[in-house]
């Protein structure tokens, strides 16, 4: 979804590692919404030369310390909302939407790194983190989790001038995701309520 004309790109003198950007980020960006496109890509089979990813586009926005939304638009739509009490999930295909508390699902997830977090000391008991070498134009910081029962092996996140440009994540079945993020807006604020989720009406509600 292509960001509003007029929106104000965020960025930042260039730093000497993905760390100090990171840590920048964390710091300073209180806010924000950028468009993204992620494409998720399965192990590569037996005798198959290129494994087929796929791809899907929408909006994220977040809201320090513990609110944001993921709205997925193509090829499907799906909605995830943390309130600061409650992680929703809502597809719309199915008009179903599952409940869990959010401090007992975020954790060691990339929600924790870019929209939850306010500093690096913060993420220190969830993750390792160090830099990785520069690729793409961006500077990398690699992020491992530290708990061994997880369902992600590493995550990477690249900064292009400051901002954040790419999020990557290898879970432990060995799919990757790649998720590529368009100008980050931080000026446009957001109305009360913007972050509540409210199921329409006659869907199935799952609260786990």
């Amino acid at each position: 979804m292509a960001l509003l004309a007029g929106v104000l790109t965020w960025t930042l003198p260039a730093r000497a590692d993905g760390l100090s950007d990171l840590e920048s980020f964390l710091r300073q960006t209180r806010q924000g919404r950028a468009s993204f496109t992620q494409v998720v890509t399965p192990p590569r089979r037996d005798g198959e030369a290129v494994a087929r990813g796929k791809t899907s586009s929408g909006s994220f926005e977040f809201l320090r310390p513990s609110r944001f939304r993921f709205h997925y638009v193509k090829p499907f739509e799906q909605l995830i909302v943390a309130d600061g009490q409650t992680l929703w999930l809502y597809d719309a295909d199915l008009n179903q939407a599952t409940a869990r508390r959010q401090q007992e699902v975020l954790g060691n997830t990339p929600a924790a790194l870019i929209a939850t977090a306010s500093d690096l000391k913060g993420l220190s008991g969830l993750f390792t983190l160090a830099n990785a070498p520069d690729a793409d134009g961006q500077q990398w910081v690699l992020a491992t989790p530290k708990a061994r029962d997880g369902q992600l092996q590493s995550i990477r996140l690249g900064f292009r001038q400051g901002q954040l440009a790419t999020l990557e994540m290898l879970d432990s079945f060995g799919q990757r995701s790649v998720m590529q993020f368009g100008a980050l807006d931080t000026q446009s604020g957001f109305k009360p309520g913007h972050f509540a989720f409210q199921p329409p009406a006659g869907a199935d509600v799952l609260r786990q």
